[in-house]
């Protein structure tokens, strides 16, 4: 059974090595850096929404007083939607870096506004960028293997090894204490800085527990990797040095190796439309309703729209060439004629997303970077979410403007305080400053 005194002197062995101190140092800077980076990040996205937003709001209010008609205020006025960081995005920024987290769109096809700023970075999403997750995930076993490699084989290499056994009152009780005071301080060097920034930044004590857990789980699932390997019998006669090979090997394999290797296998296997495809498209439909017979795009508006149906006549003596609601009725229909290929596009994605998460039992490393953007709100399925919050309240403005262009009612500016406006429907994304003080 280990004892208070057992923990007091390995601690007073392992601390008095400079080399325990001085990375640990390393580790706390490296947590307290990667936390600021993704601050900052995080801040300067919050910055850029609330701009935004004000100037969004300017700038439609100048439309409509400036227009006299629904057609062209839904023409040249933009909604700025978009995907506010949550409390925890700073420790784990996730898919923030390869899909988009904010649209400015309009009544126009809604497709090529949301594909026409497709991205992808797929040097970003086989590690990610330098945050929290990443120095967790990534870096963080580096660490681990650093400072248990030689737990007995430098013992061993000393030949102190059977002395120790011999003369302990519990042979494992010296070190399973030894074990302890090196991951204690290694955890809290690493997680007391994001404790901090949490609870600055606003995030729920629960949110923070959650994150903590992720990251001891880590520790506990890594030290136990390299614990298993140093008391492997068929490793008994090898050096500290050749371990700590075998050991950065299984890091190698497990942490690069496999989400690079599966990454561009699951990229392979799993059919997906490219964005431009669905731009292309989309705006191959929209132009060339110029030149079919308006009753085609009436037929197709109509068989999703059967409610428009009795206005989709002409007043000849006010529209003898152009016509608002048969303009924005072939807008639709060319949405309608890239929604399988858009549909596809996000079945694809999540497809392979879920195909990941089982890879992920392969790679402690890619399943910690998972759990924390999932915790985080910044995995694939939160950049869906908002993705869906885009196509929600397009849909919302467009049924906000058929009433008005096939009811005809007398423009009035008043009417648009009606207009929808865009709210993150998600609870876990955090309300810009703006919507709270609203």
């Amino acid at each position: 059974m280990m004892r208070f005194t057992d923990i007091k002197r390995e601690a007073g062995f392992v601390f008095g090595h400079r080399q325990i101190k001085l990375t640990l140092l390393v580790v706390f800077l490296l947590s307290v850096v990667s936390l600021w980076a993704g601050y900052a990040e995080m801040q300067e996205q919050q910055a850029t929404i609330e701009r935004l937003l004000e100037k969004d709001q300017v700038e439609r209010e100048a439309v409509i007083t400036h227009q006299s008609s629904y057609g062209m205020v839904a023409y040249y006025a933009f909604h700025l939607t978009y995907a506010p960081p949550s409390p925890l995005a700073f420790a784990a920024v996730g898919e923030r870096d390869v899909f988009p987290w904010k649209h400015r769109i309009r009544m126009l096809a809604l497709e090529g506004q949301i594909y026409e700023s497709d991205t992808d970075n797929p040097e970003l999403a086989f590690l990610g960028r330098f945050d929290f997750a990443f120095v967790t995930s990534v870096l963080l076993p580096l660490f681990i293997i650093l400072l248990l490699y030689d737990l007995k084989a430098k013992e061993r290499e000393a030949r102190r090894f059977d002395l120790l056994n011999v003369t302990a009152r519990n042979a494992h009780a010296i070190w399973t204490a030894r074990v302890i005071v090196t991951l204690v301080p290694l955890a809290l060097v690493t997680l007391v800085p994001f404790v901090v920034f949490g609870l600055f930044n606003g995030a729920s004590i629960s949110s923070i527990l959650t994150v903590c857990a992720i990251v001891i789980g880590n520790i506990t699932v890594w030290s136990a990797i390299v614990l298993a390997i140093g008391a492997a019998k068929r490793f008994a006669n090898f050096s500290a040095t050749h371990l700590a090979s075998i050991m950065l090997g299984v890091w190698l394999v497990t942490t690069v190796i496999v989400p690079v290797t599966t990454h561009t296998i699951i990229n392979a296997a799993v059919e997906t439309p490219e964005g431009g495809d669905i731009v292309l498209t989309q705006r191959e439909a929209v132009n060339s309703a110029w030149d079919k017979p308006v009753e085609d795009t009436w037929k197709a508006f109509i068989a999703t729209h059967p409610q428009w149906a009795d206005y989709t006549t002409f007043d000849p003596e006010r529209d003898t060439s152009f016509n608002w609601k048969w303009y924005y009725a072939f807008q639709q229909v060319g949405d309608q004629t890239a929604s399988e290929l858009s549909k596809g596009y996000q079945a694809a994605t999540l497809q392979k997303d879920t195909i990941a998460s089982y890879v992920a039992l392969l790679s402690p490393s890619l399943l910690t970077q998972r759990l924390l953007s999932s915790a985080a709100g910044t995995d694939v399925s939160a950049m869906v979410g908002y993705e869906n919050d885009v196509r929600a309240f397009h849909k919302a403005l467009r049924e906000f403007y058929y009433y008005h262009l096939f009811k005809d009612p007398e423009f009035s500016q008043e009417s648009f305080e009606a207009l929808p406006q865009f709210t993150p429907s998600r609870m876990r994304y955090r309300k810009t400053k703006k919507n709270l003080d609203e």
